[in-house]
């Protein structure tokens, strides 16, 4: 990769001293427009496709040049070619017209090679220029000071400072980076600056007073209006509104223009007051859309929010966007109703979005665990304060379990025996009819609870068996999910579940509810408790030791045949071997700040989208595989191993409209092209496929070829890549709140798949839960663990709108799945705000911040590493048990000092490493 040094200003690399200096006017240095220029926060600064970290006193030595060259200091290393190095954004940092002096610490692995100062200046839709503003030959061990100067008459939209040049191979070194203005004076013209919360408002006349300037019809027409063209539609502020009329589409609409006032990288908060009008359509939803384009002609759509709109009054409809790469078009627009309904607009509101304040951790000190907060649970006072809700009869008979359920014992530990009597709900008539509680004082915020219970229905009934049960909470009217079990009347079932509650009630109502009308239903040692999840975590770092670390003997040698008694030793292990992924988007890898956190933090990766039949052939015959390839090729360059999600997916709504629409000869057709041209494309570069995602919770593909495709598909994905491991994959299998895919439901599902012939080599449980609890995740992996397949979790997210409960949420769901033998891996479903399916998900936001939950991930990261240290034994040994993965280890010998590596395998036995010196 070559550097054509053309550029709109001049750079002067001559070797002067220009440390220190100051303006006439001033007795203080100028301040240096580098973040963190001696790495106190490393975040801000990104190696150039190669590694780069910092090393000080707070961490190990690294080859021991701590001690040769001080501390701290950035070590680039793993270079391919020269031009790899260290960089940082500093686009908003400078003015045009003024003078820049640069000032860096540098060494380097191997002497006699130069160490460059370069700028690489971008606009949009043109290649970038490069500058070179400082030299310097480097020596290794000694620090060199690299310095020049450099002006920029005018301003790009993007300038990248970075240090390059060295061989590949050569490491390089950097103390510090000073890059500062010779000037003190106001800068004459600045770069297009960052609208900061509150500033001004990046849409053009968005209230209308300049007409329709600015605006234009997306495939429609728009028209100004007043109260006079309907005296029933009043503009909610001002005296005129817009609307886009004339609508065929359903994406017709109103849009602006906003490319050259929206930066990349930017969390954006659009507001719009939007109405609908005409064509006898009371309601409809709105969505605001962007549209952008890149500089290579690729689209991308981006959702920005939407809302349920009426022709009664003006609602507002607000959401977030951020744009990842650098677009050459961005347009936002509204759109969505029927064709032939009007979209009105009153306002429309676009600036730089609020940082939002990091939650508080919740204050629950008072909170009781492992007492029931449900009164006569045990039905000495007959059905006191039970009530019936509905017509509903309520008795209390003997007979149920004196056992507490297994997964409420897991939680609970020791204790006394249920009273054996249980509530018969007789003449229900409704479904939802059954026994009720107030418990709305009983509980408190933040707090996890777990739900337990024995059910049971009766015989006879009009309705056949089995039913479903559910215990379910009334939270100021909205319906909350307490857990559910499918039942019949020849035993009792066990319930277990889990809900919490984040805003404050004014009511809460436990009921059981579920089994048809007409059916029995009876009801034993319901037990509503706050779980304090921690008092696991001590028994599964003893299960993670036991599975997931391997004792090791390192039996040193040289040329004399053994080793100096006392030698010392020091173990480091560099990353676990354990596959932990996480999913991405094509828009994602556009954004380098997203990408050194996902290469730098996961061994593993998902496509969000880009694999699926609907965004690969979205239209019939035409092919799209090119985000995939960009995707896998970013994966395959960081060797992260990436799974295959999906080939199909089996629920309807999913399914393209063109393929909905083919006869079932052409559909199988199309089924066997799909995966003839997805599977021959990517041979033996995806570890993992879901054949056919989610088949407890829908049936397309079976409901139109048959019982059999399912196994044909698994039969027909094997032969087209043998190597690829094929997975059955779905949702709400571990958190007790869906029947539909109870772990037993899933087990007979792969069993009926296996006896049909499908390689099912694989059991996917995607992860999206709530307030997860460890002993009913324990409970379904243990379930599906008889099949002896390895499970993932495959697309593992977490909701709490406060960061320090997400936090747990998220600690407890590694935890348990790290500690579980039949567990090898886990996927996140991302990491980023706005590219996160679920709402208070993600660990950074938009911008770049971590927050609790990333920072309990990073720490359990490097909680699951080994390091050891200590002196060779008179066997010329040295034994650790560590984490399964790769090691460092540094032998000082009293002659010499030897750096080795090694991959620490699973393995039942100890291993035993022959290391010559």
């Amino acid at each position: 990769m070559g550097h054509p040094h053309s550029s709109p200003g001049k750079g002067n690399a001559n070797s002067q001293n220009m440390r220190g200096l100051t303006t006439s006017d001033a007795g203080s240095d100028p301040p240096n427009v580098v973040l963190s220029h001696d790495y106190g926060d490393f975040s801000s600064w990104r190696a150039n496709c190669c590694k780069a970290f910092v090393i000080s006193r707070e961490v190990d030595d690294w080859k021991g040049m701590l001690a040769k060259l001080g501390d701290p200091f950035v070590v680039v290393t793993d270079r391919k070619d020269h031009w790899q190095g260290l960089e940082h954004d500093i686009t908003n940092k400078l003015a045009s017209g003024l003078t820049y002096s640069v000032s860096a610490s540098v060494t380097i692995s191997a002497p006699g090679n130069d160490v460059l100062a370069t700028l690489k200046l971008e606009n949009n839709g043109s290649s970038p220029n490069y500058m070179q503003i400082g030299r310097v030959s480097a020596t290794m061990e000694e620090w060199r000071t690299l310095e020049g100067t450099f002006t920029l008459t005018t301003l790009p939209e993007r300038v990248v400072f970075y240090l390059e040049g060295p061989p590949p191979g050569v490491d390089l070194f950097i103390k510090s980076v000073v890059i500062s203005c010779l000037s003190r004076s106001m800068p004459r013209v600045m770069h297009a600056p960052f609208n900061k919360a509150g500033d001004e408002n990046i849409i053009v006349n968005p209230t209308f007073t300049d007409g329709l300037n600015n605006w234009s019809g997306r495939g429609c027409t728009i028209v100004l209006r007043d109260s006079t063209a309907d005296p029933n539609v009043v503009p909610q502020s001002g005296n005129v509104y817009a609307a886009a009329t004339g609508r065929t589409q359903t994406w017709n609409g109103i849009q602006q223009d906003i490319s050259a006032r929206v930066h990349r990288k930017l969390a954006y908060e659009a507001t719009a007051i939007v109405r609908v009008y005409g064509n006898n359509v009371a309601s409809a939803t709105v969505r605001a859309t962007l549209w952008v384009q890149m500089p290579d002609k690729r689209e991308q759509y981006v959702g920005i929010s939407s809302v349920q709109a009426t022709d009664k009054n003006w609602v507002q409809l607000q959401g977030k966007f951020l744009i990842n790469g650098s677009p050459a078009a961005v347009v936002i627009y509204l759109e969505g109703p029927p064709a032939g309904t009007d979209i009105l607009l009153n306002s429309f509101i676009v600036k730089h979005a609020e940082k939002v304040r990091p939650t508080p951790r919740p204050v629950i000190d008072d909170t009781i665990y492992g007492v029931n907060v449900v009164q006569n649970g045990e039905l000495i006072d007959g059905t006191n304060p039970w009530f019936p809700l509905g017509n509903c009869t309520l008795s209390v008979n003997a007979g149920s379990p004196h056992i507490l359920p297994s997964m409420a014992r897991d939680s609970l530990g020791v204790h006394e025996p249920l009273s054996g009597r249980h509530i018969l709900v007789t003449n229900r008539t409704q479904n939802w009819m059954g026994p009720a509680q107030m418990i709305t004082d009983q509980l408190k915020l933040f707090v996890t609870y777990q739900v337990s219970a024995w059910v049971k229905i009766g015989p006879g009934a009009s309705t056949p068996s089995p039913q479903n049960v559910n215990v379910a909470l009334g939270v100021d009217g909205d319906w909350v999910n307490g857990g559910q079990v499918e039942t019949s009347h020849d035993r009792w079932h066990e319930l277990g579940g889990s809900f919490r509650i984040e805003k404050q009630p004014s009511k809460v109502m436990v009921y059981i509810q579920g089994p048809g009308a007409g059916v029995d239903l009876m009801v034993a040692g319901l037990q509503i408790f706050a779980v304090k999840r921690q008092t696991r975590f001590k028994h599964l770092k003893r299960q993670i030791d036991n599975i997931r670390k391997r004792d090791v003997t390192l039996k040193f040698t040289d040329a004399t045949g053994a080793v100096s008694l006392g030698s010392s030793v020091k173990v480091k292990q560099t990353s676990n071997g354990f596959p932990i992924g996480s999913c991405i988007n094509r828009t994602n890898i556009d954004n380098e700040d997203f990408v050194a956190f996902f290469v730098k933090n996961f061994n593993w990766s998902v496509f969000g989208n880009e694999l699926k039949w609907y965004w690969t052939e979205a239209q019939q015959g035409v092919l799209n595989y090119k985000d995939a390839d960009d995707m896998l090729d970013l994966c395959q360059k960081n060797n992260i191993d990436v799974r295959g999600h999906c080939i199909f997916w089996e629920v309807e709504d999913t399914v393209q409209s063109w393929v909905r629409a083919l006869n079932n000869q052409d559909l199988m057709t199309a089924v066997q092209g799909r995966l003839t041209s997805l599977l021959t494309r990517y041979k033996g570069k995806f570890m993992h496929y879901d054949v056919n995602n989610e088949m407890l919770h829908g049936s397309f593909y079976q409901d139109r070829l048959g019982k059999d495709i399912r196994a044909n598909m698994f039969k027909m994905a094997h032969q087209l890549d043998p190597s690829a491991v094929l997975f059955v994959n779905d949702y709400h299998v571990e958190d007790g709140c869906d029947t539909r895919s109870m772990p037993e439901k899933y087990i007979e599902q792969i069993l009926d798949l296996q006896e049909q012939g499908a390689p099912v080599g694989g059991i996917g449980i995607q992860g999206h839960i709530d307030s997860p609890v460890g002993s009913i995740v324990a409970s379904a992996l243990d379930k599906l663990g008889i099949l002896g397949l390895p499970i993932w979790f495959t697309e593992l997210d977490v909701s709490s709108t406060n960061e320090y409960i997400r936090a747990d949420d998220l600690e407890v769901m590694l935890r348990e799945a790290f500690a579980h033998p039949a567990v090898e891996g886990i996927m996140l479903w991302g990491f980023w705000e706005l590219f996160m399916s679920r709402d208070y998900s993600w660990l950074i936001d938009a911008e770049g911040d971590i927050n609790e939950a990333g920072k309990r991930y990073l720490e359990l990261k490097k909680e699951w590493l080994t390091h050891s240290h200590g002196l060779v034994d008179q066997q010329g040994e040295f034994s650790f048990r560590g984490f399964h993965g790769t090691y460092e280890v540094e032998i000082v010998t009293p002659s010499k000092t030897v750096f080795k590596t090694f991959v620490l395998d699973k393995g039942e036995s100890p291993l035993v490493l022959p290391i010559n010196l």
